[in-house]
């Protein structure tokens, strides 16, 4: 029986679970979604700098692909298509975020706190588009929803203020 929470044994026991919970992010019984976020700050650091904007963008669409499939698997495997300790929709829309953004720690801070936000606040359309579409793509899709939420507040912030 799968436990309630998934633990260590559960991430890893396929690749698409270790995926799923963010390299094991997940497993955090204290806000695995953040701690999910936080993963996508080292991951930035060692991809980001490497890549032109076009590779960056293929990547993101591979990592996409990547958790559409992990997040199917381990949905069906925990009993819940969109279990809260699956954070790897939210390492990749925060990668894609932190893709836009300046490279500037101030930047990357408002991001992740407006990003968060959106992420548990699910404004439309966000929380339609996770009841609606299910499996993989839902529990991914919603993120990135949160994702383009949080680029335009940005933006819109660096316009009035900047």
């Amino acid at each position: 029986m799968i436990p309630r929470h998934p633990g260590v044994a559960f991430a890893f026991s396929h690749p698409a679970h270790f995926i799923a919970l963010g390299f094991g992010a997940g497993v955090s019984r204290f806000a695995p979604g953040t701690v999910g976020t936080l993963v996508a700050f080292p991951l930035w650091w060692l991809l980001g700098p490497g890549y032109s904007p076009l590779e960056m963008l293929l990547v993101l669409v591979l990592l996409f692909g990547i958790g559409v499939w992990a997040c199917e698997i381990t949905g069906r495997n925990l009993g819940v298509s969109d279990h809260g300790a699956m954070c790897w929709d939210e390492v990749v829309a925060f990668l894609a975020v932190l893709a836009v953004l300046p490279d500037e720690p101030l930047w990357q801070a408002a991001a992740f706190f407006v990003f968060r936000a959106f992420d548990v606040v699910k404004p439309p359309p966000i929380r339609e588009v996770e009841r609606r579409v299910k499996g993989g793509m839902g529990v991914m899709l919603d993120d990135v929803l949160a994702a383009g939420y949080t680029l335009l507040v940005l933006a819109v912030a660096e316009r009035v203020f900047l």
